[in-house]
């Protein structure tokens, strides 16, 4: 039985593979599970920042999410990411959740109108209300315009209200903050979705990563999190330089146009993206197959 606080590891932050009329590709939906379930993963997120999950209509949502617990079969386990702007829709979509066999939700806080550290303690305490599965807080002020404060952080983690937290926010000295507000607090997990951090968070006590670079290449970055587990810095070290280049070339056109061709080269699923954004162009596609395949990454993940 799965329990958010042993989840440690690599769970790749899931593109949403898309037709190219803006309906979920299932078979590709398959093909990205068992990818990344093969390169070693230990969870996944489905329809979060990297899925889309904020462009996506309520149909697709739940077609999204309904095809990744199906894909992934009971091998891992599926959290699944809640973008809302007001309480009743975001405690919609963690009923569905639920409903749809996610392990737990990671819910970002109200976006539109900037609100206090008072107004979001209050959202979670009644987000978690009733919820039938664990809450997850998603710190990603640069969509949602709201810092949860590491006071704010260790409140709802020590009344029990969230589980844990996906730090995006690309600010280390936050990172930091939360982690020394919760040290005390062994069962909280704290992971980073900035890859690019991933070796200095697991330092600072962090439980590992959701990102989007997990997609293309799972294995890369499951090596590094083994190698931090066993002692070797060194290997570890080498992973983050290599992981970081790749995070560097996953940033070309309208996020997260880039990580989708990735997987389109790789021959996992079409690049299209969620109107109105444009799939990567066809220069920029080509350049990242050619670095793809200098590194190895344009064959599938194999099993151990």
């Amino acid at each position: 039985m799965f329990k958010v606080e042993k989840l440690t590891g690599v769970l790749p932050a899931l593109i949403t593979p898309l037709r190219s009329d803006g309906k979920v590709d299932e078979p590709a939906v398959g093909r990205l599970v068992d990818h990344v379930i093969q390169g070693g993963v230990h969870g996944l997120l489905a329809l979060g920042s990297t899925g889309e999950t904020a462009s996506l209509d309520e149909t697709e949502r739940r077609a999204l999410l309904s095809s990744v617990v199906a894909a992934a079969d009971g091998r891992v386990p599926v959290i699944c990411g809640v973008a809302q702007s007001h309480l009743s829709a975001a405690r919609i979509e963690v009923e569905a959740a639920g409903r749809l066999g996610a392990a737990a939700a990671l819910v970002a806080p109200p976006f539109y109108y900037l609100i206090d550290q008072a107004t979001l303690l209050a959202f979670y305490r009644q987000v978690a209300r009733n919820s039938p599965i664990p809450i997850l807080l998603y710190n990603i002020p640069q969509y949602t315009k709201v810092v949860a404060q590491p006071t704010t952080v260790a409140t709802l983690a020590g009344e029990g209200t969230i589980a844990g937290i996906k730090d995006s926010s690309r600010d280390f000295e936050y990172f930091e903050a939360v982690a020394l507000a919760t040290r005390d607090m062994p069962a909280f997990r704290i992971f980073t979705g900035s890859d690019t951090m991933l070796l200095p968070s697991l330092v600072m006590g962090g439980a590992g990563t959701i990102c989007g670079a997990a997609n293309v290449a799972p294995r890369w970055i499951v090596r590094l999190f083994e190698a931090f587990q066993s002692g070797d810095l060194v290997a570890a070290r080498d992973g983050q330089d290599r992981l970081y280049e790749l995070v560097m070339l996953l940033r070309g056109g309208v996020f997260p146009a880039a990580i989708k061709a990735a997987c389109h080269v790789q021959a996992i699923c079409e690049p299209w993206c969620a109107a109105p954004v444009q799939p990567l162009d066809d220069r920029s596609e080509a350049k990242l197959r050619d670095r793809l395949e200098a590194w190895g990454l344009l064959t599938p993940a194999m099993p151990r």
